[in-house]
């Protein structure tokens, strides 16, 4: 619990120094005023964030956190549960989604075992993945809470370790996430913090039909009722009806917001684990960019409660940090402009007429 404590309290507010100072200066670009937009906007943001009117961000780095979930014993999910070790050894060997869209962004994929039921020991020994393996799954939310309240802080902190170890070697961080079952435990936090029903946020996750998206969405308001989750404490969500990829992002968020650092929040799952952040210590959001809406139900619903508004709008829901990745190019793009682009003045252009 201490290192959860101490990370919140070293989150600082962006410098508003830094910002004014970025905002004369774009400016003064030589350009239409704020002819870019949102990139501009961006440009701001990273100024505020980096304490540096010339931020880097070429080195990117995408933690992708698996975890299988009880829940799926409740028929909530198109695929089995041993597909989420298959899934983490596709990561590994550079053939899944996030892999391609990495590598086209430039950035390096770091996974993470949070708590798969799978051996995944053989990676873990090799040095392929991270090991912070909280135990075979979580239990069935639908039947009992997901974890105990210390494994939930477990999970936070292991997802804070991670985030210091690999600041010194990233520029922005992204999250990804990996886990049969997930989009259940997000929908029951979606519910909670938006105070939509569980058929608004439910969605259809991997592609389950109408029928097992009535059974998806009931499971949720199940999950909700028994467990009675208190929508003010993080850490008691996160144990009722979280999954320990969820409270590891958590945790990843709010180490890399406590080292200053970017960080790119994916999609349905990574969202979950942003509102939770954000409910542990609001001032971190100040170091998040929404990467894309998703087609998942609900997506839209968290990102306004987050105040957040998507870079990309392009209808995708696989998660594993791909839109993260796609996203990262902008936020490149926005942090060269505000470091490379001359001013009227540095160009000898004229400026507007007054």
């Amino acid at each position: 619990m201490a290192l959860f404590e101490e990370t919140v309290a070293k989150i600082k507010p962006q410098d508003k120094a830094v910002r004014e100072a970025a905002r004369a200066h774009l400016s003064q670009l030589v350009m239409p005023h704020w002819a870019l937009g949102r990139v501009l906007d961006i440009g701001v943001d990273l100024a505020g964030i980096t304490r540096s009117l010339k931020p880097s961000m070429t080195r990117k780095t995408i933690v992708v956190m698996a975890g299988d979930h009880g829940v799926v014993a409740e028929g909530v999910s198109k695929y089995p549960q041993e597909v989420t070790p298959q899934m983490v050894l596709g990561f590994v060997s550079g053939g899944a989604g996030i892999n391609a869209l990495a590598r086209q962004a430039g950035a390096r994929v770091v996974v993470v075992d949070m708590g798969v039921a799978g051996d995944l020991s053989a990676l873990a020994k090799s040095g392929k993945i991270i090991s912070r393996n909280m135990g075979a799954g979580t239990g069935n939310i639908a039947r009992g809470p997901a974890m105990s309240r210390e494994k939930a802080v477990a999970s936070i902190e292991a997802g804070i370790a991670i985030a210091a170890e690999l600041a010194a070697t990233t520029d922005v961080f992204g999250t990804g996430d990996m886990g049969i079952g997930n989009t259940t435990p997000s929908a029951a936090i979606a519910a909670l913090v938006t105070g939509k029903t569980p058929a608004e946020v439910t969605g259809r996750g991997t592609g389950i039909d109408d029928a097992q998206l009535a059974r998806k969405a009931e499971t949720v308001g199940r999950a909700l009722a028994i467990n009675r989750p208190n929508p003010a404490d993080a850490l008691d969500i996160l144990s009722k009806v979280g999954g320990f990829e969820i409270a590891g992002l958590t945790g990843l968020i709010l180490g890399a917001a406590a080292a200053g650092k970017p960080v790119i929040v994916d999609g349905y799952i990574s969202t979950a684990a942003a509102l939770m952040a954000r409910l542990a210590c609001p001032v971190c959001a100040e170091y998040m960019f929404a990467a894309h809406r998703s087609a998942e139900n609900g997506h839209a619903l968290m990102q306004a409660s987050l105040g957040k508004e998507p870079l990309l709008d392009l209808g995708m829901r696989l998660g594993e940090g791909t839109g993260a990745a796609l996203a990262m190019n902008i936020i490149e793009a926005a942090s060269r402009v505000l470091s490379e682009v001359a001013t009227f003045g540095e160009a000898a252009v004229s400026g507007p007429v007054e």
